[in-house]
């Protein structure tokens, strides 16, 4: 579970509602001072939200970027149903797509982040229609379903969720594994935004991140310019196939020291720094 700094967006940000033909989504945005050189959109990983890209926002709009962080339907802000089937893969890729459409960026103008399972759901979209974009890149996003020890915390809480409580599972997890969270003081700005996740969608997307493909080959056929990007440890897909991945893909390759599955909020600088220098270096649209 990514931890941010803080849920307080920094001044360069507001909170606001994004209208798409697919439903209104809690996002982040993020505008510089100047005009914006191109947008990003980022989507969070597994359990998380927009917050978990507010450390980046001030260093990438002081890049000259514009930078909109979302949550997905059934995320923390972003309301979703109770049908798991609402988050099937497909769902949530045309989600992203109707987000693009509706940040009224012109074709191949916008750059796609996905952290984690946002990765994979950004894969997904690209795949379905790649036009809007100009770029995609993979944050700590594997090639494939996760190991096999975080296939069995996928289904343990899986399991919890079908006959628990929300509130009722965080207080186990918290038994299990004691807030780090010194920030927030008592944990309770991550306490709130666990209890405003959908637990469909947890169940579903869990299941996805369980049994994933590979579609590394499927990617690189679409030619779009891509950057993956990790810490130099990860405890969800081995380093090792990050590396692959990007040789596959002939990808940039960006690894973030000291930090390991979460390199926003690790290492915020240094993961905008590589972010900034991968957009900046792309050609033209």
């Amino acid at each position: 579970m990514s931890r941010p700094p803080t849920f307080a967006p920094p001044p360069c940000a507001r909170a606001r509602v994004l209208a798409t033909e697919r439903g209104d989504f809690a996002v982040l945005d993020a505008v510089p001072r100047t005009p914006a050189r191109a947008t990003a959109l980022l989507l969070p990983g597994y359990t998380g939200s927009k917050e978990d890209f507010v450390a980046l926002l001030e260093p990438l709009t002081g890049a000259g970027y514009r930078v909109v962080a979302v949550d997905g339907r059934g995320q923390f802000e972003s309301k979703g149903t109770d049908r798991q089937e609402s988050y099937a893969q497909g769902e949530l890729a045309r989600d992203v797509l109707a987000q693009a459409a509706a940040l009224g960026e012109g074709p191949g103008e916008l750059h796609l982040l996905g952290h984690s399972l946002g990765g994979q759901i950004a894969r997904a979209a690209v795949l379905l229609d790649a036009s809007p974009f100009r770029s995609l890149t993979l944050m700590s996003s594997g090639p494939a379903e996760v190991v096999a020890a975080q296939r069995d915390k996928v289904k343990m809480l899986s399991d919890a969720l079908s006959v628990l409580s929300m509130d009722e599972v965080w207080q186990a997890m918290q038994m299990l594994d004691p807030p780090q969270d010194a920030d927030t003081g008592d944990g309770a700005d991550m306490r709130r935004r666990w209890l405003a996740h959908n637990p469909a969608q947890l169940i579903a997307t869990g299941a996805q991140l369980a049994t994933e493909p590979d579609r590394v080959d499927e990617l690189a056929a679409v030619g779009l310019p891509v950057h993956v990007l990790s810490g130099e440890r990860d405890d969800v897909w081995p380093v090792e196939l990050f590396d692959a991945m990007a040789r596959r893909l002939g990808a940039r390759r960006s690894t973030i020291a000291g930090a390991e599955h979460s390199p926003n909020t690790a290492r915020p600088q240094e993961t905008a720094k590589a972010l900034a220098a991968f957009w900046d270096g792309l050609p033209d649209a």
